[in-house]
């Protein structure tokens, strides 16, 4: 959970370097944050076919923390944040952002910062 509001506290982080551990762990929180939302909707009856409106309200709120940390996954492991804009590109480009996504940390430090994993 530490890791999930490190994220939601660094708002619009777009600078430094997120380690495999900080991208994963917000992952599986906001997974589990939005299945909460959806049962709780679909227990008042708000859900339809595009979801609800607090699974919108849930997914507009944390958009900028979520694109932040996906930037500062890029940055360390070497690549620039524009390197996210691949997800356009469906199933493919998907796949590809998955693979960067799972790879380690570049050791040591460059440009967008000192390795996580030493502090």
């Amino acid at each position: 959970m530490d890791w999930y509001l490190k994220v939601i506290k660094n708002y619009v982080g777009f600078t430094g370097r997120a380690r495999r551990k900080e991208f994963w762990m917000y992952c599986l929180f906001y997974i589990i944050v939005g299945i909460v939302i959806a049962v709780v909707e679909s227990v008042l009856g708000l859900r339809n076919a595009f979801g609800g409106p607090l699974s919108s309200l849930y997914s507009l709120a944390l958009l900028l923390p979520s694109l932040g940390v996906s930037v500062r996954r890029l940055h360390d492991t070497g690549r620039s944040g524009w390197r996210l804009l691949i997800n356009l590109i469906p199933i493919l480009g998907w796949l590809i952002w998955l693979f960067f996504a799972v790879q380690d940390s570049q050791p040591g430090q460059n440009k967008w910062g000192p390795n996580p994993k030493a502090a």
